[in-house]
């Protein structure tokens, strides 16, 4: 065994005489991906030719640029740095910490805020971390959270309706508002005696609203922000004060994932200070275009914004967690009293809910809030906002219902339910001919696997150089791939979803589909690809 041992160690000896010691694994560590991992490396190509030749609808994705890609694929993976710059509780992180405060420091600026009052940590790893740890630092157990219903256009992070604890059993219902539910305590220990969950107490049957907060055997329903979409302004915010004051919320959350209108930040705040509670505004979708002032900002309302850094901000993927900071009022007895939130949140998310930050994300977010105070990014944002208002000015004029009837920010909501089929179909059929969207809940849903509606958005193709006139032709494309899905519904044996599928892949409809996708992949590699350049793609024909 010992001679064994012997020869092992004397077969890791240097690759040259005496002049080297490098050993034999320093070639295969500085060896390129095609060489060390063809298969990984001909995935990526793939990915790249997809990218290329389809037309990418999903709002809440973007094509980051070269550099914020060359910033992540960087050494500063290499280190580990848990803490904050200053406070490590490693050695060797002085350039980490350069990074990370550059990052502070343009976060700031970017989205023009006094570091007097505003901080920023930019360690959270997405956004529903970010919105997990703001719930963890603020809020107590018990405490209730007010948000938008996920079927109108919420977030799952800002609670839904779908998880009930029976006898310490948790259940998953997402399909049915008949049953005991509670709403999802994301900021406690996972445990019954901490109360995993919190019964969200509201409950809308035939229109009435009842406060049932401490029975777990009623029918109940995670409070809406709005009453509907299609309820003028006024009345959902009348609905919105008239609910805070019944249900009493610790924090209201103004933000949603598929929202095509403009927030009333003023009027939500009248409501937090009336009611003591925190206004949370989590701009994941929009933070690109409040960043280049091109609609409202949440900063001059909200106690703490929390965003991703990879949908409109065109960042890599990451979060950041906006808190105030400094003099937050002089109370009664003349008495300065300080916002306690940095602290807070700071530690929510290290050691609270994280360990050692991702220093290559936060390195390449650095670049891309340089890039977001550029003039270049100003003309992209306004250019996003116009492709999505001629987007939605050309679905509606072939017939399309959009939900609140249009948009003023990056997306659309289409509610296919006038059309005779739903999002999921519709999402499958889209997929088929290279369009990337994704099904979506529309209000009056009751299921999140087989929804309404169809969510598409303007960020992404923007990025590839797309102008007005062709979202006329997206929106022509989407068109052909709907009544596609509708042909495709009618000779379908079968109601189940796999049903349809496997009629889309029979011959009879193999021929239509590969015209449509056709024509979007020669209509899409007219565009400039983003990251890459198409003369060094593997696949670029």
């Amino acid at each position: 065994m010992a001679s064994m041992a012997l020869r092992r160690l004397s077969s890791l000896r240097p690759l040259s005489s005496s002049s080297s010691r490098h050993y034999m694994w320093t070639k295969q560590l500085n060896a390129p991906l095609e060489e060390v991992d063809p298969e990984i490396a001909d995935i990526i190509e793939l990915e790249k030719a997809r990218q290329w030749k389809g037309l990418e609808l999903i709002p809440s994705e973007n094509f980051t640029s070269l550099s914020v890609m060359q910033a992540v694929g960087s050494v500063m993976t290499n280190k580990y740095s848990e803490g904050y710059p200053g406070a490590r509780y490693y050695g060797g992180n002085e350039y980490i910490d350069m990074a990370e405060t550059l990052c502070q420091k343009r976060a700031l600026e970017t989205f023009k805020l006094d570091p007097a009052k505003w901080g920023v940590n930019v360690q959270s790893l997405s956004g529903s971390p970010a919105n997990f740890q703001v719930y963890t630092a603020l809020l107590k157990p018990h405490e209730r959270i007010m948000a938008l219903d996920l079927p109108h256009g919420g977030h799952l992070s800002h609670g839904y309706q779908g998880v009930s604890l029976i006898n310490g059993t948790m259940l998953l219902k997402p399909d049915s508002y008949l049953l005991p539910v509670k709403f999802l305590r994301l900021h406690v220990a996972f445990d019954c005696c901490q109360d995993a969950a919190n019964l969200a107490g509201v409950s809308l049957i035939n229109g009435t609203m009842l406060l049932k907060p401490d029975s777990y055997l009623l029918p109940v329903k995670f409070l809406r922000l709005h009453v509907a979409f299609d309820c003028c302004q006024d009345a959902a915010n009348l609905a919105l004060e008239k609910s805070a004051v019944l249900y009493r919320p610790k924090l209201i959350v103004a933000g949603a994932s598929a929202y095509a209108r403009l927030y009333d930040y003023a009027r939500i705040r009248k409501v937090c200070d009336k009611q003591k509670a925190i206004l949370l505004a989590d701009m994941a979708h929009i933070s690109g275009l409040v960043a280049a002032g091109v609609i409202p900002s949440p900063f001059e309302y909200a106690d703490v914004v929390t965003t991703t850094t990879h949908k409109s901000l065109r960042g890599p993927r990451g979060a950041m967690i906006f808190f105030r900071k400094g003099l937050k009022e002089i109370n009664k007895k003349g008495q300065e009293v300080m916002y306690d939130y940095e602290d807070k949140i700071n530690q929510a998310v290290f050691p609270g809910l994280q360990g050692g930050p991702h220093n290559h994300t936060i390195t390449a977010l650095a670049v891309a809030l340089k890039q977001a105070m550029t003039p270049e990014y100003i003309a992209y944002q306004k250019q996003v906002l116009s492709n999505c208002s001629k987007f939605a000015e050309t679905l509606l004029e072939k017939g399309y219902d959009l939900v609140s009837g249009g948009t003023e920010n990056h997306l659309v909501l289409v509610n296919l339910r006038d059309k005779g089929i739903d999002g999921s179909r519709v999402e499958k059929v889209l997929e088929a001919v290279h369009i990337a969207a994704n099904k979506n809940t529309v209000p009056g849903d009751v299921s999140a696997m087989v929804p309404g509606g169809i969510r598409m958005g303007t960020p992404a193709l923007t990025s590839r150089g797309f102008m007005e006139e062709d979202f006329v032709k997206v929106a022509e494309f989407f068109d052909g791939a709907v009544k596609l899905a509708l042909k495709i519904k009618a000779d379908t044996n079968g109601t189940k979803l796999k049903d349809f599928v496997a009629s889309m892949n029979s011959e009879t409809h193999q021929s239509a589909l590969s015209r449509l996708r056709l024509e979007v992949e020669e209509y899409a590699k007219q565009f400039p690809t983003i990251g890459f350049e198409k003369e060094t793609m593997k696949y670029n024909n």
